[in-house]
């Protein structure tokens, strides 16, 4: 095997690859990484990511063939491609499109290669979901089974492309406005109408199912709307929170020929069920008891949807997957800003919902203006002195809260204020006494679950027209919530080692900025402590969309500080 030290790239027979971003075509060998590969970890200058089936299946469904990856790994490797890696690479992405659902005549089959076919009929959880070994070699399933099957096969390393086809769901005239309500040119972005093409695919049973992803800030929304008004049927909408409920239907309202009355919140004291629905995960998963059924499940059958949008599909609970799993009839679009779960059940999100139709690179629109340039820096501060006893005694579970709660940071805080005074900004938490402190010390509104939903949307618009400069706010600000004037975050404290959380956070600060466009983020982190651990897993997908992370310790941010004090 031949070395090239100069290349990035190690490959593992196990389909693990480090990559070393001190080597010339280290960022290069990075962007075409992501679009096949989960990063996984890093340590100091290396960085590793994972191949596997589902990672594969994603980009084979994007038009990836394993001959480009394999050549791809060969061109970038430093000691070449293990054999093994690369018998498993043609085997997994040639499983791809060997299997196949259809409608004949109203009856469900499953079809394809017949080597693989003979492999699932010894499967005992494939063999009750088969009515009939019809005489060609397809198979007759059970009416109920489409998503249980699609599911199963995911989980059994073979990936069905489902040809099965959909409902025509009830007909909706909309038009897309070419001049919103305030007056304002409307249009489509040529990435945003390739999106909606590549899910829609002329109508015909190619398209119609799948997942959409862009960056935060470049237009989810508009992607989502855009589809339904080129689909022409009533459309079930499903999102995070009431917040993005109401956002949902000012976006519809605002760039579309639908009427208010034509367009319904589900959720609250509303209970609407109309042409276009809006509701979230949560009012779909609310009963009484863990032994009562989901009193509102219902909804995905009170109307004949022709589409459902799964607005940050990512966040999707369990038992939406297992209504979506019965419904698979209906076109479904999922939206997402990343396709991170950190609770494992992505392989649902690619069975159920459907497989990646379309994913734009952060740094890609950063480059062509669609998003803000965001610079990311981690602020290492020590733990505050009155903690150190209490946090050597502490369990590991409660250092990581006492380091993340550090009271040293909000000198920090109050030094990144002043540095960047005027700017719009977000101080984001975990933590609600913390956030309750900061709030007093600093004089600045905060907004939690606590707030009810009119002072929340209060303060949104407040902040948004500028008169309040500085908000806090907790983890209810990280998903859905309209913040286009954001221009700087602080991120106090997160979920642990949430990856997703951490994308969100950035991406409230990635709508197009005025002027020079550009965005700071800090994450302030206890240095020396169990809070660094987390906190370099949480920058990962950051780091592997090409956002390199500055670190400054404290001394240093005093030291810049009296420097430009001097100036």
């Amino acid at each position: 095997m031949q070395e090239s030290n100069d290349k990035p790239l190690i490959v593992q027979s196990d389909l693990m690859v480090l990559l070393d971003e001190r080597k010339p075509d280290a960022q290069k060998a990075r962007e075409k990484l992501v679009l096949f590969m989960d990063a996984v970890r890093r340590s100091g200058d290396i960085h590793t990511y994972q191949m596997t089936p589902l990672t594969l299946w994603n980009a084979a469904s994007t038009g990836m063939e394993a001959e480009g990856i394999v050549n791809f790994l060969m061109t970038y490797s430093r000691y070449g491609l293990p054999y093994q890696a690369e018998l498993l690479i043609r085997r997994l992405m040639g499983r791809y499109g060997k299997l196949w659902l259809s409608n004949d005549s109203g009856k469900l089959v499953l079809q394809g290669d017949m080597v693989i076919m003979d492999e699932l009929s010894q499967q005992t959880s494939i063999v009750p979901l088969v009515k009939e070994h019809l005489t060609d070699g397809r198979w007759l399933l059970a009416e109920y089974c489409r998503g249980t099957l699609k599911q199963e096969l995911t989980r059994l390393g073979y990936p069905v492309i489902d040809l099965a086809g959909y409902h025509t769901g009830e007909e909706l005239v909309v038009q897309l406005r070419e001049r919103t309500l305030g007056d304002r040119r409307f249009d489509i972005r040529d990435y945003q109408q390739a999106a909606v093409e590549q899910f829609y695919k002329d109508g015909t049973v190619q398209g119609g199912s799948g997942v959409i992803v862009l960056p935060c800030g470049a237009g989810k929304t508009i992607v989502g709307i855009a589809a339904l008004a080129r689909l022409g049927r009533a459309t079930l909408i499903l999102t995070s929170n009431s917040t993005s409920v109401k956002q949902w239907k000012d976006e519809l309202l605002d760039k579309t020929s639908l009427q208010d009355a034509e367009v319904g919140q589900y959720g609250g004291m509303l209970k609407q069920v109309r042409p276009v629905t809006i509701a979230t995960y949560q009012i779909l998963t609310h009963r009484k008891s863990k032994e009562m059924p989901f009193t509102h499940m219902k909804l995905f059958t009170e109307r004949d949807w022709g589409l459902i949008i799964y607005d940050e599909v990512h966040l999707l609970p369990a038992p939406v997957f297992r209504m979506t799993a019965d419904i698979q009839a209906t076109r479904r679009l999922g939206l997402t800003a990343t396709l991170v779960r950190e609770d494992g059940c992505a392989e649902d999100v690619y069975s159920l919902i459907g497989p990646k139709q379309y994913d734009m690179q952060w740094k890609t629109a950063e480059a062509a203006s669609h998003i803000a340039a965001v610079t990311c820096t981690e602020i290492r501060v020590p733990l505050h002195r009155r903690s150190v006893a209490a946090y050597a005694e502490a369990s590991a579970r409660s250092k990581l809260r006492l380091a993340a709660e550090n009271p040293a940071k909000f000198s920090i805080v109050e030094q990144l204020l002043r540095e960047h005074a005027g700017k719009p900004t977000l101080i984001i938490g975990q933590y609600l006494n913390q956030l309750h402190a900061l709030s007093t010390k600093l004089s600045v509104p905060l907004l939690t679950g606590e707030v009810p939903q009119q002072e929340r949307q209060l303060l949104y618009d407040r902040f948004r027209a500028g008169e309040i400069s500085v908000l806090i706010v907790s983890k209810i600000a990280n998903f859905a919530v309209d913040l286009p004037d954001a221009t700087v975050a602080i991120q106090l404290s997160g979920s642990f080692g949430s990856r997703q959380e951490e994308a969100q956070r950035i991406g409230r600060l990635l709508r197009p900025k005025a002027g020079m466009n550009k965005a700071w983020f800090f994450t302030l982190v206890t240095d020396e402590t169990k809070e660094m651990e987390f906190a370099m897993k949480r920058q990962l997908f950051m780091l592997e969309q090409g956002y390199p992370y500055e670190r400054l310790l404290y001394p240093e941010m005093i030291d810049r500080h009296e420097e430009a004090a001097a100036q």
